[in-house]
């Protein structure tokens, strides 16, 4: 896969460099940040099944699809006529038959695993890939709760519901933490938190330059409220999905721990995906986590050339 930039042309902050040479191997990490992203795309089974996608796509011999390991409705696609690559602009996602999203991003409603008649809360749901793949696991069935706090990314997710064809959606604005509050009550919940982003390099070289410690500890704050909140608003033996696109321990484990620590009832379950994944950071700058916190999902850029994600699966006994 050609590269985008070259990591040697690419300026990484000194203090980045050391803060993530702790956690991973550097130079690797520094390698797949700064280079192309496969694009991909999610078929969405409410409109149109695997097999006609498909076929659709292999007649028109513009395109070509490899399926992604981890999803079976998930593909990389690759234009093999011109290369472009303005996925958006296919007929095909103007109808909503396909949603381009990111492999990585298939994978927290794959381990929520919404089921139709299930009630379901996306605390954090704009622009809405993982709202309509899980709404597409419910067949439309039960009740999708859709909420983000800014008026401007609600338009986006009622634009991709509306294209998806998604019915079981009902559409909320409001800050995630304040659900704990209204006393509504859920099956499973999906927290795919607003973080840093560090895992995302490849995809928006300005997360490099956003990039501050003082900056993670802030949104590691508001994580703990959204996840502290998701997990009152669960049912007792009901499960949740914590994810970040961060790969920053203080976003991800340490959030996770945290929820651990709290409360009793809350235990992580183990994630089966067929994925390579790096090990669980479960000790970082003297902070040592909780011992449950092993089963959570870390994804490195360079374990799978994808962006770095993390997932974390959480039942309340």
């Amino acid at each position: 896969m050609a590269k985008q930039y070259s990591s040697e042309d690419v300026e990484f902050k000194p203090k980045f460099l050391e803060h993530f040479a702790k956690l991973t191997d550097i130079e690797k990490f520094k390698e797949y940040s700064t280079k192309f992203m496969r694009r991909s795309i999610r078929v969405n089974t409410l409109k149109m099944s695997v097999a006609d996608l498909k076929k659709r796509i292999n007649e028109k011999g513009e395109w070509k699809l490899e399926p992604v390991p981890w999803c079976d409705s998930g593909f990389y696609i690759e234009n093999i006529k011109s290369g472009r690559r303005d996925i958006g602009n296919m007929l095909e996602h103007t109808l909503g038959y396909v949603y381009v999203q990111e492999d990585v991003s298939m994978i927290p409603p794959l381990v929520l695993k919404p089921k139709p008649g299930e009630i379901v809360l996306d605390m954090c749901a704009a622009p809405g890939s993982k709202t309509t793949q899980m709404a597409s696991m419910m067949k439309n069935e039960g009740t999708l709760v859709a909420n983000d706090f800014k008026g401007d990314r609600i338009k986006s997710l009622g634009i991709n519901l509306q294209r998806c064809g998604v019915s079981n959606a009902i559409i909320t604005l409001m800050q995630g933490h304040r659900f704990a509050k209204a006393g509504m009550q859920f099956d499973k919940i999906l927290v795919d938190a607003p973080c840093s982003g560090t895992g995302t390099i490849r995809k928006s070289l300005k997360t490099l330059r956003m990039w501050n410690p003082e900056g993670t500890k802030k949104l590691a704050g508001q994580q703990k409220l959204l996840i502290d909140a998701a997990f009152q608003c669960l049912k007792q033996g009901g499960e949740m999905v914590y994810s970040t696109c961060s790969v920053e321990p203080e976003e991800d484990e340490a959030v996770v721990s945290f929820l651990l620590n709290k409360y009793e009832k809350a235990k992580t379950e183990k994630i089966d995906i067929p994925i390579k994944h790096g090990k669980p950071i479960m000790e970082f700058d003297g902070n040592k986590y909780n011992d449950s916190v092993e089963k959570v999902l870390r994804l490195w850029p360079q374990d799978n050339d994808t962006e770095g994600f993390f997932i974390a699966k959480i039942k309340k006994l």
